[in-house]
């Protein structure tokens, strides 16, 4: 499977703020090429990436964002870390989960982006932005 989306030209945040599932607040900034996917409960390509080993996408930073927490236990016990940021979903103009998108820090761009399906279409679609 491939997500057919074409890459909406658009400008990435250096900067996210976000709560862990355990209410902790985080602050990171992008500094190196970062895969942000979007999730929410009750989701098949969702629950793939987050039952994966840590690995599973690739050598590129990763973090799952979602709206709203959920309850689900493979978020709980995912190998990905998983923080609530409906603002840097909204600053990355991500609409719908399961979704990914590739930012890069250095030009503040969203290099790539898709639907996910599984880890491994993920890993393939952004293989050649993180060489």
């Amino acid at each position: 499977m491939r997500s057919f989306d074409t890459t909406r030209d658009r400008p990435a945040p250096r900067r996210w703020r976000g709560v862990t599932l355990a209410g902790e607040v985080l602050e990171g900034e992008f500094v190196r090429p970062t895969l942000i996917v979007a999730v929410k409960a009750d989701c098949l390509g969702c629950r793939s990436v987050l039952e994966s080993p840590a690995d599973a996408l690739g050598d590129v930073d990763v973090l799952l964002v979602a709206r709203e927490a959920s309850g689900e236990s493979w978020w709980a016990g995912s190998a990905h870390r998983v923080v609530v940021s409906p603002t840097l979903l909204d600053d990355l103009d991500v609409r719908w989960p399961p979704f990914y998108v590739l930012v890069d820090p250095r030009s503040q761009r969203v290099l790539t982006e898709g639907v996910v399906f599984a880890p491994e279409q993920v890993r393939g679609e952004i293989a050649a932005f993180v060489v």
